[in-house]
């Protein structure tokens, strides 16, 4: 009898212990996450996001409604000019001006250096002024501390996204007087949350090479140095690779080697996360994309032209974004572990 009571006692602690560390555990990330936040939104380096946010807004509402207005000029001077009136609205997003890039081009190059800008200097900055060696010292949990600062950073990120997508498209409609319809409103959601996503995975690079590198402006220029490769020199890498692979200098060779090469190159693109983006989001927003791989003539006859539906072109790109969450998911659980498993109280 005794014993039951002691094995009763022993449970009953054990269950309340757990629940007081959930509790303890809760309310440190809460707190932390708190910190983070208000030292982002008050700090100078929010105003420099604020400014170019707003900048890209205007750019790109601007660039979308003359672009969409001069070749509306074009289509009604000359009646061979052809213009698609379809998904008008979402041409809001993927439209430019005669200068000015669109939405999607913007936040594709914009987006990436918000996440750089938030994550680059989120651990080692603050080993090196000592407030992380305060930090691990206070009863918390240490894992609280990187899951916090993700935390805050993808909220700020989430925010900013949403606040640029539902701005161009109310200034967009205001401008042009274009209406939305359901199936617009739900690529565009869809979109942003792609984006959200895809800026998120910067982050969390960035965050990387801030918990593994000594200097904020070691991490940074890493950061930066990993977005040229991916933006710029990847594609141009892959066009190399498939050419020395399958060459197609001659006639002969494009007939025999095109189809080949055509598939390395795409698929070497893929490795990339900027390709895997760009191409979810222009298969997202523009409807009449029907393929992204190599077409065949054989594929070709018979086919009818029209539109897919937003269940078909999530088909196509389901990959993409799986592809993204999993490469965001690794980038930040090499983070976490590589955090959790540094020696802070000695720095």
């Amino acid at each position: 009898m005794t014993v039951m009571v002691k094995t009763a006692a022993g449970n009953a602690f054990s269950a309340a212990e757990g629940h007081n560390n959930k509790s303890i555990r809760y309310h440190s990330l809460t707190a932390l996450y708190q910190k983070e936040m208000a030292d982002h939104v008050t700090g100078k380096r929010f105003i420099i996001i604020l400014i170019l946010v707003i900048a890209m807004t205007i750019a790109s509402v601007y660039g979308a409604v003359t672009g969409i207005g001069s070749a509306l000029k074009d289509a009604a001077a000359d009646p061979k000019a052809s213009f698609d009136a379809s998904f008008m609205f979402l041409k809001l997003f993927s439209t430019g001006g005669s200068s000015i890039p669109s939405y999607m081009s913007l936040i594709a190059l914009i987006g990436p250096f918000i996440g750089l800008i938030l994550g680059f200097d989120s651990i080692n900055a603050e080993k090196n002024s000592g407030t992380l060696n305060r930090l691990v010292s206070q009863p918390i949990y240490r894992d609280s501390i990187i899951i916090g600062k993700f935390l805050a950073s993808s909220t700020l990120i989430t925010v900013m996204i949403f606040s640029t997508g539902i701005a161009v498209g109310c200034a967009g409609f205001l401008c042009s007087g274009i209406r939305p319809t359901g199936e617009e409103l739900v690529r565009i959601l869809i979109y942003l949350i792609i984006t959200d996503i895809y800026v998120c995975f910067w982050l969390a690079m960035a965050m990387l090479f801030s918990v593994f590198t000594r200097q904020a402006t070691t991490s940074a220029l890493s950061s930066i140095a990993l977005w040229l490769f991916f933006a710029i020199f990847m594609s141009l890498l892959a066009g190399i690779m498939a050419n020395a692979a399958y060459p197609v200098n001659t006639e002969y060779q494009q007939a025999v080697n095109g189809l080949k090469n055509y598939d390395l190159n795409l698929n070497l693109n893929r490795l990339s996360p900027y390709y895997l983006y760009s191409e979810a989001g222009s298969v997202l927003m523009n409807p009449a994309t029907r393929a992204i791989n190599a077409v065949s003539y054989a594929q070709l006859v018979g086919a009818l032209r029209g539109y897919l539906s937003l269940g078909q072109s999530l088909l196509l790109i389901w990959p993409h974004l799986v592809g993204l969450l999993a490469l965001t998911f690794a980038a930040f659980t090499i983070s976490y572990v590589g955090f959790m498993r540094q020696e802070i109280r000695g720095n």
